[in-house]
This record gives C-alpha cells, sequence and structure tokens, in this order.
C-alpha cells in the first residue's frame, strides 16, 4: 500500500517531489525554527550591549526592540502553520477534486 501511495504521489507531483520534500523539509523548517531564533538572539546581543553600556535611555530602548522582536519571531513561527491550515482549508473545499487531491497527496509525499 505503501509503494502504491509513493506511485501516485509522485504522478500528482509530476516529477516535482525532489522540490516539494527541499520546501517541506528544508525550507519550512528553517524559516518556522531559524528565522525566530536568529531574531531572540539578535535582541539578546542588544539588550547585552545596552546593559554594558549604562545608559538608561539606549536599556528602554533595547528593551522595546527585543519585546518587537519576539512578537515578530511567533509570527514568522506561525505563519507556516497558518499557511499549512488555510491551503488545507482551500483543497478541501474547492470543486476540483482531482487537482487538490494531487496537491494533497504530493505534499503528505514529501513529508514521508
Amino acid at each position: 500500500m505503501s509503494n502504491l501511495f509513493q506511485v501516485g504521489a509522485i504522478d500528482a507531483c509530476n516529477g516535482l517531489l525532489p522540490i516539494v520534500k527541499v520546501i517541506r523539509k528544508g525550507v519550512f523548517p528553517l524559516f518556522q525554527i531559524g528565522i525566530p531564533i536568529l531574531l531572540i538572539i539578535l535582541g539578546t546581543i542588544d539588550l547585552g550591549k545596552a546593559v554594558i553600556s549604562s545608559d538608561e535611555k539606549e536599556v528602554k530602548s533595547a528593551q522595546n526592540r527585543l519585546i518587537k522582536r519576539f512578537i515578530y519571531a511567533a509570527l514568522v513561527f506561525f505563519v507556516t502553520t497558518f499557511v499549512s491550515v488555510v491551503m488545507n482549508i482551500v483543497a478541501t473545499g474547492a470543486t476540483d477534486d482531482a487537482n487538490t487531491t494531487g496537491w494533497e497527496s504530493c505534499w503528505r509525499a514529501a513529508g514521508k
């Protein structure tokens, strides 16, 4: 059954399964995890520099930037989940079942 699913998924991807796998297993995790971590690290470095300089105004400014970066990090983290949910809703609500089923099976095959 698994082999049959793979053959159908390759057909559904029209030969793009390797590219879809790179996006699903490489680009999405990098975007979802790497960018928020980078934002938080950069914010922490900015705050550390401001604390070392002992300038109260600079510390307040760095705190505000750190809070904004935490918010941006959370938004970036959830944007991939949001896009996946929206795409699944569109796929199940579309009237052209052949194309949406192909997209969905291709995306699932790329996740394995």
